[in-house]
């Protein structure tokens, strides 16, 4: 009797183990994925990219609240707040996209296991995020904004403003490891058109108005804006503070010239978070970010405000009213 017994509670054990296995398999096959998101400025920079990011994935398949979820983390260019906030997100996500140099740098010490798709930056391999373009290594991938080679290019949009132009000052954050780079290329193109450069350091709001202040006593004949995060956040006070001092700007976002800078040279920060998108879609599906080779914008932008040219007292030579991609009136 006890071995009757016996087998019929193996025989059901085993039944319900049969059950539940399917059930198990079945639950975790819709766990949605967790996409993690870090970015160094201000949550309001990142609503047209981050909406041009989640469109692409649901055109690719995936479905928000269902088979994907997104976890976000915005450091309101406090950088040193960017180690925590990645930090926090390993230990929730699954795949991270990451904005900028600053906020690459800080997923990439935080780890080596989850994949990266890095956007907007500049020089992913003299930034030692990535072995090479066309084979990444390691755990990151992405889209390049290719902004290490237009950093001599904005120099000579202003010279053809400004054919008159012999000093210009220029706004970089230290702590952004690719502004070192950027800068060279302004020197560069600055010695080789005779442009003295005065540099600014401007790691913060405060910083940025005592920039402003010695700008404005230097009698700078420009002003160019290194790409960060920072000066997207900032763009309103930096508008303002051309526009009043009756001082050329070339940026190299769009973004700011919408605001009311001059003259912007640059890569599409919106159709970067779109090819994002795609790397997401291939890694979620099995790829890895060390055979996806690094995408470099193939389309840079030239907008000029003439609102702005008109109130600066600038007439814009005909010559780059052609090559404009986009003219604000």
């Amino acid at each position: 009797m006890a071995v009757g017994l016996t087998i019929i509670m193996l025989l059901t054990a085993f039944g319900l183990a049969l059950l539940a296995a399917p059930l198990a398999a079945e639950a975790q096959a819709e766990r949605p994925n967790r996409v993690g998101f870090l970015g160094p400025a201000e949550e309001r920079v990142y609503t047209d990219p981050l909406l041009r990011l989640r469109t692409r994935l649901r055109e690719l398949g995936h479905a928000e609240g269902k088979n994907i979820v997104f976890e976000y983390r915005f450091a309101e260019n406090k950088y040193e707040r960017l180690p925590g906030l990645a930090g926090e997100l390993i230990r929730k996500v699954d795949i991270i996209v990451v904005h900028a140099s600053p906020g690459t740098r800080a997923v990439k010490q935080a780890t080596s296991r989850i994949p990266i798709v890095m956007v907007g930056v500049g020089d992913p391999v003299g930034t030692g995020f990535v072995t090479s373009l066309a084979r990444p290594g390691g755990n990151i991938t992405g889209v390049s904004n290719i902004d290490v080679v237009l950093d001599g290019k904005r120099l000579q949009l202003l010279k053809e403003l400004l054919p008159k132009l012999t000093r210009v000052a220029v706004l970089r954050n230290p702590d952004n490891p690719a502004a070192k780079v950027n800068f060279r290329g302004t020197q560069a193109a600055a010695l080789s058109l005779g442009v003295d450069t005065q540099l600014f350091d401007v790691r913060d709001r405060k910083e940025l108005e005592s920039a402003f202040a010695v700008i404005a006593k230097a009698r700078a004949d420009a002003l160019i804006v290194i790409p960060d995060p920072l000066f997207l956040s900032q763009q309103k006070q930096i508008v303002n503070f051309v526009v009043t001092k009756r001082l050329p700007s070339v940026f190299a976002r769009n973004e700011n010239v919408a605001a009311g800078g001059l003259v912007s040279y640059g890569a599409n920060l919106a159709d970067q978070f779109h090819q994002a998108a795609t790397y997401v879609d291939k890694i979620l599906k099995g790829a890895k970010p060390a055979d996806l080779p690094v995408w470099q914008a193939t389309t840079v932008e030239l907008v000029i405000n003439l609102k702005t040219a008109r109130a600066l007292g600038l007439t814009i030579p005909s010559s780059l009213l052609l090559r404009a991609d986009e003219i604000i009136e």
